[in-house]
């Protein structure tokens, strides 16, 4: 149901995803209503929540600076397709995505356009998250991936102190604050609805740079995050998709010269893992105790269970991309290993 149909003429359409965190929803709509950006409006994309989400987006509309509309879907389609619907639903040239769970700055749009206006080929742009309850710390500045296909954002648990205060390319944006050119949109497609959600960013920026788009990241572009909102950091189905989805992006996007050796890699960060948790660091800090760990190595195994079924279907869509690649196997290896994050690093942080 579509209880604001009307498009708009703003330069930049910002999509917002929501299920079940009306609180969290009204305190991101709130900081979005104080943008220093005015050419833009908001699409909220409800999957199917029972919380009184719907009703404050309606309520919200009616005072709100800029067009607030909204998408209301009867069940949780997930943030692949509630994210594709809210881009389908704008005609803005350039297409933000803030999640329900982070609030952005005043200038965030303002410096996502303004970095993205960098060049033609620049597709997307990556913001600045901090981590929700200790803004000193850094969610991520754009993202790092490993061998194996598991991705961390960049300066993931650091101590913000400047490092990272540079308009700079990076791999991809994460999807809880980005913007997207739509003419890259078009060039490539939208998300891969398969993923549901986790890993759905980079599996599009992966494409995306497959395709020849680069990203940039400003610093000027800030959002503060509450991490883990959506299913919570302990959760054991979190876990699942993050394992299955990995697989899933590694299959499809990966070039084969990496794709051979994903098992390696895979052990490798395995036995780092274990060796952080028995020193209660990193991922399974969030899985306390004996039964905690279990249910961790449980919910790995079951992600990597439910993804062999759908590797052929990957295949297929690997095949399909290979008209859209401008970058050869050995550029994407290149790429992907000058944002490899280290093993070390990966294996102590928290995803």
């Amino acid at each position: 149901m579509n209880l604001f149909p009307q498009k708009s003429d703003a330069v930049v359409g910002v999509v917002v995803t929501n299920w079940n965190r009306k609180e969290l929803l009204r305190a991101c709509l709130d900081s979005l209503a104080r943008q220093s950006h005015r050419s833009f409006e908001v699409i909220v994309v409800d999957n199917g929540s029972t919380d009184g989400s719907p009703a404050l987006v309606e309520e919200m509309a009616k005072r709100y600076p800029v067009q607030l509309r909204l998408i209301a879907n009867p069940v949780n389609l997930g943030f692949c397709a509630a994210n594709n619907q809210g881009i389908a639903a704008t005609n803005a040239a350039l297409v933000a995505l803030l999640n329900n769970d982070a609030e952005a700055e005043p200038g965030w749009l303002e410096a996502l356009e303004l970095a993205i206006r960098q060049g033609e080929d620049v597709g997307m742009t990556a913001s600045k998250v901090l981590v929700w309850e200790d803004p000193t710390k850094i969610d991520k500045c754009g993202h790092l991936i490993y061998p194996d296909g598991q991705n961390r954002g960049r300066g993931s648990g650091q101590t913000d102190r400047g490092q990272f205060n540079r308009m700079e390319e990076v791999l991809w944006p994460d999807g809880c604050a980005a913007m997207y050119r739509r003419a890259m949109l078009e060039d490539i497609g939208g998300f891969d609805e398969d993923f549901f959600a986790y890993a759905d960013d980079a599996e599009l920026g992966l494409r995306a740079r497959w395709a020849g788009w680069r990203c940039l990241y400003t610093p000027d572009a800030v959002v503060r995050h509450h991490r883990g909102a959506t299913l919570g950091i302990g959760s054991a189905r979190r876990l699942t998709l993050i394992e299955r989805n990995r697989v899933l992006l590694a299959v499809k996007l990966f070039p084969w010269s990496l794709l051979w050796v994903n098992g390696a890699y895979l052990l490798a960060r395995i036995g780092a893992g274990m060796w952080a948790a028995v020193r209660n660091r990193g991922e399974m800090r969030h899985y306390p105790g004996m039964g905690g760990k279990f249910t961790a190595a449980l919910a790995l195994l079951r992600g990597m269970a439910q993804a062999t079924p759908m590797i052929p279907g990957m295949l297929r869509k690997r095949r399909a991309l290979s008209q859209k690649r401008r970058l050869s196997g050995r550029q994407i290896r290149k790429l992907l290993l000058a944002n490899r994050i280290g093993l070390r690093e990966l294996s102590e942080s928290a995803n």
